[in-house]
């Protein structure tokens, strides 16, 4: 141990071990999908920034660390933003130097049994607080949370329509926290074990008494997978494509046909000869069809990637303009600043354009869906919002065809499992390229995936189920509360620093010289 104190007395070899540290968490994640890891992985992190001679060196350790996670995290990104990944995983890793100044500031040394049950819902408190930041969507959105490393884990799910992904992070920051405590804190041990059991406790009621949705319905819905097609004329050959795939499902009895993320690459009010080909498939099929426009419109101004209705009669009126656009991939971020990462990597040389609204659309009498775009997926506001209008079936539209050789599809898809988890509606996740999936209203998978070397169709028999899950109804309680304790323990923390000043001894101060006396020559 005093060997391990040495070596990491060097201040830059304790960065690289934070940066280690911090990236150990992907492993939880698709495609490792090592998803037990997600409750020890922070612990060496933990461990070494309680070891910090001093606050501001558990702040550096705390910033390194999340460098470590974000780049881990987004190492996806590299082929397409090169030396602009590193910048943004700087960036974005400044979050959490706070969260290790309070680490070290509750666990450093040995710490009192009050400080440790302070730890445990203070820190990961402090870890929500850090994903709500990054959660807004021009930091990137959502994207790697650390509770949405448990998609596929049942009981993990139905927490999830209690208090959502943030729940699920709450839980798993706080049981590393526990874990850290044992490891490195013998006299601490009763108060970290009784801290596991009490997360245990907690957790087990809560799955015991969240509602099961029931279902009372199915429903047919048709994915078509494109696969990987480059290079001249693509977006017509991409088209000629889907259409073959397409007039297979004839016969099949689907109600709904699912295309990928920019499945078709002209505007159809320009185009109506290709609208015309989809209202056809459509009468063939006996199915309507949701493509996904990625081109100028001709209407209005600028880009839009638009989730389109096709009947057989051609276009319904349904249209989805996506709201939130992916950073550098769709627009770029103060353009007049960071203009300069369109030299260096392949971001977006022209802004496209936002919706301004979320849309529920009416497929049949009895089924209504609502379309969300790439990774509008990652925000729970955003299923949560259209479950309360009222939609059955949640669909994702996505592309992934830059990051085919990474684990970005596989990660995308296992977030369809948290959406339908949480408001109990099942989800459908079509791309162009894989991974495309499918959730019932409990997460579960449905049917197999079709991965990033398939081009091929999927029919899926989908369970559908209503009612309202907690986690729709009362909304990010989890978050509110995260910010509560955070509150209450900086108000404590501040009254206790107060009273240690007050209670602290006067200053002993030398007599003063008057022009009557001196401490040389009193009385005078």
């Amino acid at each position: 141990m005093k060997t391990l104190g040495h070596w990491l007395a060097s201040p830059w070899r304790r960065s690289a071990a934070a940066v280690i540290a911090g990236a150990l968490p992907v492993l939880a994640y698709p495609a490792p999908s090592l998803w037990w890891c997600a409750y020890i992985a922070l612990v060496p992190w933990i461990l070494l920034v309680r070891t910090a001679p001093t606050g501001k060196r558990a702040a550096y350790d705390g910033w390194w660390g999340g460098f470590g996670f974000m780049l881990a995290m987004h190492h996806w990104l590299l082929p397409f933003l090169h030396v602009f990944t590193f910048v943004l995983a700087a960036l974005l890793g400044a979050l959490w130097a706070l969260w290790g100044w309070l680490v070290h500031r509750l666990l450093a040394g040995v710490p009192a049994r009050r400080r440790i049950a302070a730890a445990l819902v203070v820190v990961p408190s402090g870890w929500l607080a850090i994903e709500l930041v990054r959660s807004w969507q021009g930091l990137g959105g959502p994207w790697g949370m650390i509770g949405s490393s448990q998609w596929q884990v049942e009981p993990a799910l139905r927490l999830a329509s209690v208090g959502g992904v943030w729940l699920l992070s709450f839980l798993v920051v706080a049981v590393n926290v526990a874990v850290a405590v044992l490891v490195a804190v013998r006299q601490a041990r009763v108060p970290a074990v009784a801290g596991l059991v009490a997360t245990a406790a907690a957790a087990s009621a809560a799955w015991a008494l969240s509602p099961r949705p029931a279902v009372d319905g199915q429903v047919r819905i048709a994915v078509v997978q494109p696969g990987v097609i480059d290079g001249g004329k693509s977006a017509d050959r991409r088209f000629a494509r889907e259409e073959q795939l397409t007039r297979r499902l004839a016969g099949q009895d689907v109600d709904l046909i699912v295309w990928g993320e920019s499945s078709v690459g002209f505007d159809l009010g320009d185009r109506p000869d290709l609208a015309r080909r989809l209202a056809g498939l459509s009468r063939a099929t006996g199915a309507d069809i949701l493509v996904n426009v990625d081109a100028r419109r001709s209407d209005v101004p600028g880009i839009y990637k638009s989730s389109v209705l096709v009947g057989p009669d051609g276009l319904t009126g349904e249209r989805y303009d996506k709201m939130r656009l992916v950073p550098f991939g769709e627009y770029v971020p103060a353009r007049s600043l960071l203009g300069w990462a369109t030299s260096v990597g392949k971001a977006a040389g022209e802004d496209r354009r936002r919706g301004s609204q979320p849309v529920v659309m009416n497929v049949r009498d009895d089924l209504r869906v609502g379309p969300m775009v790439c990774f509008e997926t990652a925000f729970p506001d955003m299923t949560r919002h259209l479950t309360r209008e009222g939609v059955d079936v949640l669909i994702g539209q996505s592309s992934t065809s830059t990051f085919q050789q990474s684990w970005a599809p596989e990660q995308h898809a296992s977030l369809a499992a948290l959406r339908a988890a949480e408001t109990g509606r099942p989800m459908v996740h079509g791309t162009l390229t894989g991974v495309s999936a499918v959730y019932g209203p409990s997460g579960q998978r449905v049917g197999s995936w079709l991965g990033t070397d398939a081009s091929a169709t999927q029919v899926y028999e989908i369970p559908l189920a209503h009612g309202t899950t907690p986690y729709v109804r009362l909304g990010d309680w989890t978050v509110h509360a995260a910010m509560l304790i955070l509150a209450a323990w900086a108000a404590g923390e501040g009254v206790r620093t107060l009273r240690l000043r007050r209670s602290a001894p006067e200053p002993r101060v030398p007599p003063v010289r008057t022009a009557h006396g001196s401490p040389a020559r009193p009385g005078r």
